[in-house]
């Protein structure tokens, strides 16, 4: 490509933001401080709702992990306040997110402890780094849609799986990760049925049924007042109201809410802070721990940041590479101070480019305003029902796996429908990242199968009155298609008239040349008439003539 032909780089002016109607997609990379005398009103009023959107979420996610609730928010603050600074999107924003519940579930299980984990998740941000530095951002290419989109279907059906017994009045002392059985929490699902109260259902079938008012009424246009923030405070404001007037329905503490502080400051923010158990460095089990959150973690974030791209109004790209450092550096510092693996977040960027988010300062100031909100009012947080949080997340779940993605995978067809099934079904009998090698797997036998099928095309032609079989190879040639020419070929009928052209083969591999060479003396004695085109010759067998 020439000078002139590559596109140019834009510099919005200060004057007019608003990109022209069907502008390229380009990079724009403008630094903060050359926007942020034009911009932050309406990034901190951004900023603003993607805090109401990231607060609840945060403790959803650390409640569905089964880890302390300060750990969600704690990787919220980093998110907000170190990845949005590193990070080359403008509009992306990080923070705990649903589909790392299920890895961090299974892994303090296997690990046996918090401070184990931090380790793994610390270990999994110097992964990252190290990819990154490997320039490995274009992995996600490599992942058929099929098997992303069966991943977050896993992902939706254990989030509503786990948070059941939540929803139903289990309590938070008693996990339903620690009492599942085969990751279904059957034995929680029935302590909560036994504990169910008419306070605890009518909170978790009203914010559900609120949440899907939200989201098909003109409420979704409340910029200032989000869906899940709504239910938040529509089941706090439901159990003081009980608590008011000292009706025994109220909610217990347990099922509320539960952070290691309720006056805020400084001390107290301290001691919420875990820190990890280096002794286990050497653990096989945590390396494996690091490696899926690393891997996974990647995959989520680079998928979000390409969605976050697409949803851009200025079409900016942010280099991937740079995304997968500014992770790591994020994960590192999650696992030194007690915080949950984080990744780029598609809700919560959407969330943030919907309200009118221009620069990466709309993320910071959702990260401060949440640091604010955890020194200054805890004792208002510890109010939460851990129902409205639980009906969050299912309702969140019921989306990633609502069942027109089940219509839409079969309606492409079978090549996309039994990856995206296997992915599913693999997930949910084992865990998320041998559920994706095996969704992989089965991907990947349908393009060794498509690319079997189509390898050649192979027509009759009429060349001077006598016909001839036309054999022309695909662009790319494999030894995969060995098998497929092999018994073509064997098939060819003795006296007939043969031509392989390899004219639009741009690749032709070794094995399928020699093949073919190796047919010259084939034809010869089988009296068929051998032509070919194209073909270059073999090594080890003569030029055909």
């Amino acid at each position: 490509m020439t000078t002139a032909s590559r596109p140019r780089t834009v510099r919005p002016s200060r004057e007019n933001l608003t990109p022209p109607a069907g502008a390229p997609r380009v990079r724009i990379q403008p630094q903060m401080d050359e926007r942020f005398a034009t911009t932050w009103k309406a990034d901190i009023a951004a900023g603003l709702v993607v805090f109401l959107v990231a607060l609840p979420l945060c403790l959803g996610v650390a409640l569905a992990s089964g880890a302390p609730l300060a750990a969600g928010l704690i990787s919220g603050v980093i998110g907000g306040l170190v990845v949005a600074l590193i990070s080359g999107s403008q509009l992306m924003v990080s923070g705990p997110a649903a589909g790392l519940t299920a890895i961090v579930a299974t892994a303090l299980a296997t690990l046996g402890s918090w401070e184990a984990f931090l380790t793994a998740v610390v270990m999994a941000g110097v992964l990252q780094l190290g990819l990154g530095a490997i320039r490995a951002g274009i992995i996600a290419y490599f992942f058929p849609s099929s098997v992303i989109k069966g991943m977050l279907a896993a992902i939706g059906i254990i989030l509503i799986m786990k948070q059941l017994p939540y929803a139903l009045g289990q309590t938070a002392a008693a996990s339903a990760f620690s009492e599942g059985e085969d990751g279904v929490p059957f034995g929680a699902l029935r302590s909560a049925l036994a504990a169910l109260t008419p306070a605890v259902l009518f909170i978790s079938v009203a914010s559900m049924a609120l949440l899907t008012l939200w989201d098909k009424t003109r409420l979704r246009k409340l910029k200032v007042l989000p869906g899940p923030l709504a239910v938040v405070l529509f089941g706090t404001a439901v159990n003081e109201l009980l608590r008011a007037v000292g009706s025994p329905l109220a909610l217990h503490a347990d099922q509320l809410v539960t952070l290691p502080f309720s006056q805020g400051g400084p001390r107290e923010l301290f001691s919420a802070l875990s820190f990890p158990d280096w002794s286990v460095l050497s653990d096989r089990a945590v390396h494996t721990v690091a490696v899926t959150i690393a891997l996974v973690a990647s995959l989520e974030t680079l998928l979000s940041l390409e969605a976050t791209d697409k949803l851009d109004p200025y079409k900016r790209e942010a280099p991937a590479n740079r995304e997968l450092v500014a992770q790591g550096v994020g994960n590192i510092l999650a696992g030194l101070v007690g915080g949950l693996p984080l990744t780029g977040v598609i809700v919560r960027s959407s969330a943030n480019i919907n309200a009118g988010g221009r620069t990466r300062f709309s993320a910071f100031s959702h990260g401060i305003l949440l640091l604010l909100a955890v020194a200054t009012i805890p004792a208002l947080l510890n109010r939460i029902p851990l129902a409205a949080l639980a009906a969050i997340l299912i309702y969140t779940g019921y989306k990633l796996a609502h069942p027109r993605q089940l219509r839409t995978a079969w309606r492409i067809g079978l090549d996309h429908f039994i990856p995206f099934a296997v992915t599913i079904a693999a997930i949910l009998a084992t865990d998320l990242l041998v559920g994706i090698m095996v969704g992989l797997a089965a991907g990947i036998f349908f393009v060794l199968r498509n690319n079997f099928q189509t390898a050649y095309h192979l027509h009759e032609e009429n060349f001077h009155y006598s016909k001839t079989l036309r054999l022309v190879l695909a662009e790319e040639t494999s030894f995969l298609n060995k098998a497929s020419i092999v018994n073509t070929l064997n098939a060819i009928p003795a006296g007939s008239s043969v031509e392989i052209d390899g004219t639009r083969a741009s690749y032709i591999d070794y094995d399928v040349l020699e093949i073919i060479h190796n047919f010259t003396e084939t034809a010869r004695l089988r009296n068929v008439t051998l032509r070919l085109v194209g073909i270059p010759p073999c090594i080890s067998a003569p030029a055909a003539h």
